[in-house]
């Protein structure tokens, strides 16, 4: 396929997906500093702790960014700018097992 659409959607509530800088290591620890701030871990705060003091914050985190994407496919290669990767922005602090499903249309 050379031109089209390619869609990607993550399957989870406590984890999106970011297009974002992927040059800079400091860009990661930033965002999820700003995160922290934004939908601190408290228990405290929140009546959700099905899974843990991380759950509700993880929920919160993932409102405020977004489970799907749309990336233009153009020569065989997705259009993303010199410095953009296609990230899963993980919000618990253990690793999880995480689905992507991705939708190619074009020709």
């Amino acid at each position: 396929m050379t031109t089209g659409l390619l869609t990607l959607f993550c399957r989870h509530t406590s984890a999106s997906l970011l297009i974002q800088e992927n040059a800079a290591p400091e860009v990661r620890s930033d965002l999820e500093a700003f995160f922290e701030q934004l939908a601190p871990e408290n228990p405290s705060r929140y009546a959700h702790d099905d899974e843990g003091p991380d759950d509700m914050p993880a929920h919160l985190r993932t409102a405020l960014t977004q489970v799907q994407l749309s990336v233009p496919l153009v020569s065989g290669q997705p259009a993303l700018g010199t410095w953009q990767g296609i990230y899963v922005f993980e919000h618990r602090r253990s690793p999880h097992e995480r689905q992507v499903v991705l939708h190619l249309i074009g020709e």
